[in-house]
């Protein structure tokens, strides 16, 4: 018989056990905060060269948040024992600590805007998850310490919170389970051995573009707080502008490299929104690796395809059109038609956002805005910044109905399975693949009908406003005006639909499963 002297003990360390998961996942949470709380140092600095230093509202909406990171930070420190997360663990760190940066980094807005408390979260979660909604206008009169803030929400959330915390902090406990947690849920390789080799590479690409596109945009002659800003959201592939009227303000003020700018951000959004092991191997001198894979020649053939069929549609519908026409039409015409087409094109299934355009003006027909709602689910290439379900993952699905009808027209016993350049896909992966496709389903489903039943908006235009959440893309067919008028469940439902859709939804699932903060065993 067990003696019972020792149960008093045995209780003890299961009960250590039992919160372990609670212990590492704070502890994690409190060391990001300390991170977070040096980041928003930052704006402060743009408030001194701007001279909004002077202004006491500015200053307080970014000594406070730091203040309350800083001392939230050395809380869950001191309070909770670390450890080295788990798979499961790293998902739970994942998740809240993009609501916690969230809920931090929408301070400068309640305090410097008196914007309200869910507005001021809102756009936190969108400008982190590189969604793109925003709940503001009178951008132009903005102080420009809050717009940078808000693009460097974006910036940092392009290559994820997580992964600009491990590069900060050198951590290597654990690391590749909060990389993976918040990465995209596919098997890549990766460019050099080692993790933090990995975020490192990544990293400098990352920032190695911010530069070149923010230099290039300053000698078109855009200002450079301007130049800063779209650089950060457009390889973030966030959106987020310090205008109103997004790109086309230059093109409204009379600027006269407006198109020059246009191009630019053309060229920084498909940097974005390609994979960045792409540019890593193009950079070690392999130009080859931009169209030798699956990935890479969907990519290119879903843009070529969108802009002609776009550009086939607003050129044929122009009255009195004819083949002799389009000699008349000028240069120029074309080159405008054209221009506006391919910008936003790449700026929807890059999922950054940018607009030259309205997506739901006259200027595009209905194939044009059927098509951006394709786009805006498709999204950009695994191991980009980019939103959406990523073009691998169609290539994926397409490779798997090819294969059901192929079974359809062979024995049973014949063998057949999905192969992605030349090597067979494993049935987890499809697994996968096929859930996240349903999740997705589900998700533009439902937010899409809680949209239409509180908002008195048509069906079309809910359920563009959910892919927008979901797809990380920011515009819709709900104009800004109508967006912030919104009722605060729709608000609460897409917050939730941009963290899903960045997080790519399991981890988000998994935070309402009590189990999963008592599990006994999970994979390592």
């Amino acid at each position: 018989m067990r003696s019972t002297q020792f149960q008093p003990n045995a209780r003890k360390r299961k009960s250590v056990n039992r919160f372990q998961t609670v212990h590492i996942v704070l502890n994690f949470l409190g060391s990001t905060f300390f991170v977070l709380s040096g980041i928003l140092v930052l704006p402060l600095v743009v408030a001194f060269v701007t001279g909004e230093i002077s202004d006491f509202a500015i200053v307080k909406a970014f000594v406070y948040p730091v203040i309350l990171s800083f001392c939230a930070g050395t809380f869950l420190k001191l309070s909770f024992k670390g450890g080295t997360p788990n798979t499961l663990q790293a998902m739970l760190i994942c998740v809240l600590g993009w609501i916690g940066f969230s809920a931090l980094g929408g301070i400068p807005y309640l305090i410097g805007l008196k914007a309200s408390f869910l507005d001021s979260y809102f756009e936190a979660m969108s400008g982190f998850t590189t969604t793109g909604i925003t709940m503001f206008t009178g951008l132009d009169e903005m102080p420009k310490t809050i717009l940078f803030w808000r693009s460097l929400t974006q910036w940092l959330g392009g290559l994820g919170i997580l992964t600009f915390f491990l590069v900060i902090t050198l951590s290597g406990g654990g690391a590749h389970r909060l990389y993976d947690a918040e990465s995209h849920k596919i098997a890549v390789r990766r460019p050099v051995p080692g993790l933090v080799n990995t975020i490192k590479i990544l990293w400098i690409i990352y920032t190695g573009f911010t530069l070149v596109v923010a230099a290039a945009l300053i000698v078109v002659g855009m200002t450079p707080l301007d130049s800063v800003c779209h650089s950060f959201t457009t390889l973030s592939t966030g959106g987020f502008s310090p205008h109103d009227a997004s790109i086309s303000y230059y093109q409204l003020i009379g600027h006269p490299h407006f198109r020059a700018i246009e191009y630019i951000l053309i060229f920084g959004m498909l940097l974005g929104g390609t994979n960045f092991l792409i540019h890593y191997r193009v950079l070690k001198g392999s130009v080859r690796s931009l169209w030798d894979n699956i990935e890479m020649k969907y990519w290119w053939g879903l843009i070529g395809i969108f802009v002609l069929i776009i550009l086939t549609e607003k050129v044929v519908k122009v009255p009195g059109f004819s083949i002799s026409s389009l000699e008349l039409a000028g240069f120029e015409q074309l080159e405008e038609n054209f221009r506006s087409v391919l910008f936003q094109v790449t700026a929807i299934i890059t999922t950054t956002g940018f607009g030259t355009r309205d997506i739901g003006s006259p200027f595009f027909g209905q194939v044009a805005r059927q098509l951006f709602l394709v786009m805006m689910v498709v999204g950009g290439c695994v191991g980009s910044t980019g939103g959406g379900f990523k073009v691998l993952r169609i290539a994926i699905l397409e490779k798997l109905i090819r294969r059901e009808v192929y079974r359809l027209k062979t024995p049973r016993r014949a063998v057949s399975t999905v192969i992605i350049d030349g090597k067979p896909v494993d049935a987890d992966q499809i697994y996968r693949v096929s859930g996240l496709f349903f999740m997705w389903i589900v998700l533009l489903v439902i937010g899409g009908a809680v949209t239409a039943s509180l908002s008195g908006l048509g069906g079309y235009e809910s359920f563009s406003g959910m892919c927008s959440a979901v797809g990380n893309i920011g515009p819709s067919y709900i104009a800004v005006e109508e967006m912030i008028q919104l009722h605060p469940v729709v608000k609460i439902v897409y917050t939730f639909g941009m963290l899903a859709g960045r997080l790519e939804i399991l981890p988000v699932l998994l935070l309402f499963s009590p189990g999963a903060w008592y599990a006994k065993r999970v994979r390592r």
